[in-house]
């Protein structure tokens, strides 16, 4: 008996390893197959455009040159559309954080009169909308074409990310707000005192859509602003890949000449890619332990 036990020990043993195995060996396939495709792309984007014409450029620039990102980097728009960015991000994050949580908290409280209606209210605009011709007339009602504030206010709301939060909050001890408001505390100190320290893992998360999606965005700038100087990067990279999506105009290729650069219409995407993204990569580390408890745990009721 005992030397059986000891056999189909050790054969279980012998098959975890070899499952083990196969795990590394799956997640390593998936990260390479993941992480290479970007890695090419920066690579390709830092070797010299017309060596990298001839192909072969997989894990090293065999010329490295930095002429794709100097291009871009010379240009006063995309200078200009980066501030613009930076700024609509760092503006419009935190105000759509708290102005969400706030919704959120509101309509968790089941004290709150039409609760249940207002929550219905809410969900019925996140499948239904009137449309871009509709939506547009009611931003040029409130003055916000041509305005940079046209990127923070509309947003400011999102019902998803609403109900991320009220299903987190819902998750929270009754008690604590049953003994705060016996020690005199009304809503607003229970919001900021007890609700939004205790929420932080999906307020990160919440606070991360709504970054990637402002460094993202350029739909909005396409439709509610004509002047270059509010554009945001993402709708100056846009006419920057237009420009180069046949070929290069003949005013790029003398200024390239005259400066020394060796530029082709890929290597100018591939920079472009790597300069819009790289920031949200940079930062997404720093939150990736807020964003998974705060999915996760807001991911247990709707």
């Amino acid at each position: 008996m005992e030397v059986n036990k000891i056999i189909k020990k050790h054969n279980k043993a012998k098959s975890d390893v070899v499952l083990d195995v196969i795990k590394v060996i799956f997640l390593f396939v998936v990260t390479f197959v993941t992480l290479f495709p970007f890695w090419n792309i920066l690579v390709v984007s830092l070797n010299d455009a017309q060596d990298a014409l001839r192909g072969g450029i997989y894990f090293w620039p065999r010329e490295f040159s930095l002429a794709s990102y100097r291009r871009i980097f010379q240009n006063e728009l995309f200078m200009n559309s980066i501030k613009v960015s930076v700024a609509r991000t760092f503006l419009a994050t935190p105000l759509a954080v708290l102005v969400t949580a706030m919704s959120a908290y509101v309509v968790s409280r089941k004290e709150l009169v039409g609760r249940k209606g207002l929550n219905l209210f809410f969900i019925f605009t996140m499948y239904f909308s009137g449309g871009i011709v509709p939506y547009y007339m009611v931003i040029r009602s409130m003055g916000l074409i041509n305005n940079f504030f046209v990127y923070i206010i509309p947003g400011a709301m999102g019902v998803y990310n609403m109900i991320l939060i009220r299903s987190f909050i819902d998750n929270l001890p009754e008690e604590l707000f049953e003994s705060a408001k016996l020690d005199g505390a009304n809503d607003i100190t229970i919001f900021f005192k007890i609700v939004m320290p205790l929420s932080k893992p999906i307020l990160m998360t919440v606070a991360l859509f709504v970054a990637v999606g402002q460094w993202n965005s350029w739909f909005d700038a396409h439709l509610f602003t004509t002047s270059q100087s509010l554009k945001p990067m993402q709708a100056i990279l846009v006419e920057i890949l237009n420009q180069y999506q046949v070929g290069e105009t003949l005013s790029a290729q003398m200024s390239a000449a005259a400066s020394g650069q060796s530029i082709t219409p890929d290597s100018i995407r591939y920079a472009a890619t790597i300069v819009s993204t790289l920031p949200i990569i940079m930062v997404y580390p720093f939150i990736q332990r807020y964003f998974i408890k705060g999915m996760m745990i807001g991911a247990i009721k709707s």
